[in-house]
């Protein structure tokens, strides 16, 4: 028996990577799953994950940018299992541009996605834990909801928006037993930048394709380890859940040195245009 026995959890993003990963090490602790995302290929391929290990789950095609789908999944998941025992904001996707070149559409495609997907999706399933006075609301932040980085404006100003809306939420809730937890992932082995808008990188002469392989040196953490960190960081109701020991450093490193971590950063960042060449 584990925390998650017999609970159903909500999870958003759960084609591929963490929300996949969730999917499945949910079940594996006796949790049942509603699932959604665009990609209704990956998703049918973590139902089949999810059923292997005996649990059910129900999964739905929902762009979560999209209020209307996201409230109709909420119903649907309630009214499919007659209750929903944590919802899980994780679908996200990044944009890599300067501030000053970055598109309007570009700009409003990623607030829609990593914004008001958690806004919607949290709206949409608190009412439900506030009068059962139990859940978990586990919103997927970053690393880069704690400090700016270099053609990830947008990106920071949507992670960053997603950990103070969850912050405040929490300290709303203070008072009932509804958990609310801020999840900020390190590097994590996902297709979140093979698959984002890579307008531009940190240094001008780095391709896309250089991008994609800095990242996939860079990322040290699997899905499978960043999902079984989140479960027990909601099992013990943990309010800030750090994935990674490079997100643990970057913790550190912005409560430090908060007027300085630009220049460290920036080493960083010409770590990684190094290492994609």
């Amino acid at each position: 028996m584990t925390v998650f026995s017999g609970k159903v959890l909500a999870i958003t993003g759960a084609a591929s990577g963490i929300g996949q990963a969730l999917a499945e090490e949910a079940a594996r602790r006796g949790a049942d799953v509603a699932l959604s995302d665009v990609d209704e290929a990956g998703l049918a391929r973590t139902v089949k994950l999810v059923q292997a290990q005996g649990r059910e789950a129900i999964a739905t095609r929902v762009d979560v940018s999209k209020r209307e789908e996201v409230e109709a999944w909420a119903s649907a998941t309630l009214e499919g299992f007659g209750r929903c025992d944590a919802i899980v904001n994780n679908a996200g996707v990044t944009v890599s541009d300067t501030v000053l070149d970055i598109s309007y559409e570009d700009f409003e495609w990623i607030v829609g996605i990593n914004f008001w997907g958690v806004v919607y999706g949290t709206k949409a399933f608190l009412p439900h834990f506030v009068e059962r006075d139990t859940g978990w609301v586990v919103n997927v932040s970053s690393v880069f909801g704690m400090i700016g980085f270099p053609t990830q404006g947008s990106y920071n100003a949507t992670k960053f928006a997603v950990r103070g809306m969850t912050e405040a939420l929490r300290w709303e809730l203070e008072s009932t037993n509804v958990t609310v937890c801020s999840v900020h992932p390190g590097g994590i082995k996902t297709n979140i930048v093979r698959n984002g808008r890579l307008r531009r990188a940190p240094n001008a002469e780095t391709t896309p394709d250089e991008m994609i392989t800095s990242f996939d040196k860079m990322a040290r953490t699997t899905p499978t380890q960043a999902a079984n960190v989140i479960l027990d960081g909601m099992a013990k109701r943990e309010p800030r859940i750090l994935i990674g020991a490079d997100a643990r450093m970057i913790d550190a490193m912005q409560r430090i040195a908060p007027r300085r971590y630009g220049t460290l950063m920036k080493r960083v960042a010409d770590r990684l245009e190094r290492a994609g060449r």
